[in-house]
């Protein structure tokens, strides 16, 4: 069987839980730009600078990033002067929502194993964003849809994450592939490999540092461990996810740069959404390093790691689940 990102189809039942997540997660940041947004265009009969203007603030104010205000904001100026009478605060708030969810679908579309291989998932990331916890609700998610999932921890500079996630390999009948603290994480990757190749699993969840995205050294390290994964498995590793807390906004992109460069990122898993007010911020990660968000952390339960979908995150953003 192909493995993929995402695992197999959710249930329509999961489907609906999935839904009313996002929509709990993204309460806060929705009275934050969508009470502000409904302020300015109720009644609303024509599109003006000054309309605009207060709009690209209140995008600005919900952590969407300047550069992709402005641009948003640009598009729809240039789109309403080709037929201002046509426009008003009804059509410009449904015009908004599409440049959003085209901004979120920017990105490369998920990684696929080969046929007989293993998927190769990499977490990477600053020490507090949830790293290793994220990891473990993600062998969660895949073990609910009936895959084979190993662990592998290669955080071996910190004896507590290994301990950690050998925690959530029992909570979830996942084995751990571990050496001792201080051990080459590279060599821990190549053991994991051939784990998962004798043991047919599906999906291998590669653990990785806390390490400060100003240590050139760790992130050395870090393209190491990618060598020797793709040594072992064509592609691998198939995704490298950078989480990253939502609640430390823009901040969060300057880590993103600095993974991009030795991680070759694929995407990012944004945790703590439903913590802050701040959740424009998977808008700015998406328009300015053109990468996807792949999963969403929306609160404490293991439970709580779901699929990112661009539509529903905007819907969920402008329409409280009923």
């Amino acid at each position: 069987m192909i493995q993929t990102l995402f695992g197999p189809p959710a249930k329509a039942g999961l489907l609906e839980r999935v839904r009313e997540k996002m929509s709990g997660a993204v309460q806060k940041t929705r009275e934050n730009l969508t009470a502000r947004v409904d302020e300015l265009l109720r009644g609303q009969a024509e599109v003006n600078p000054e309309l605009l203007r207060r709009l690209e603030t209140a995008l600005i104010a919900a952590d969407v990033g300047a550069g992709a205000a402005a641009e948003i904001v640009a598009q729809l100026r240039n789109e309403a002067a080709r037929e201002p009478r046509a426009w008003d605060g009804d059509r410009l708030r449904a015009r908004l929502q599409e440049i959003l969810v085209g901004m979120l679908e920017r990105g490369q579309p998920p990684a696929a194993a080969a046929e007989g291989d293993p998927l190769v998932v990499m977490l990477v990331g600053v020490n507090g964003t949830g790293k290793t916890t994220t990891l473990g609700k993600l062998s969660r998610h895949y073990r609910q849809a009936g895959a084979e999932v190993l662990l592998c921890a290669a955080d071996t500079f910190r004896a507590a994450a290994i301990e950690q996630l050998e925690v959530w390999g029992q909570r979830t009948g996942s084995p751990v592939i571990r050496q001792q603290p201080g051990a080459d994480p590279s060599a821990v990757i190549f053991d994991a490999l051939q784990a998962a190749r004798a043991r047919q699993a599906g999906y291998v969840l590669v653990d990785t540092a806390g390490r400060l995205h100003t240590k050139t050294n760790l992130m050395q390290e870090l393209a190491k461990m990618r060598r020797t994964a793709a040594r072992l498995v064509p592609g691998a590793p198939h995704e490298t996810l950078l989480v990253l807390d939502a609640t430390t906004g823009q901040n969060g992109l300057q880590q993103a740069r600095q993974f991009g460069q030795a991680a070759g990122l694929t995407g990012v898993i944004v945790t703590k959404l439903d913590g802050t007010a701040r959740g424009g911020i998977v808008v700015a990660i998406a328009r300015e390093l053109a990468l996807p968000v792949r999963f969403a952390g929306v609160g404490e339960g293991a439970d709580d790691l779901i699929p990112f979908d661009p539509r529903q995150f905007v819907a969920s953003l402008f329409t409280a689940a009923g």
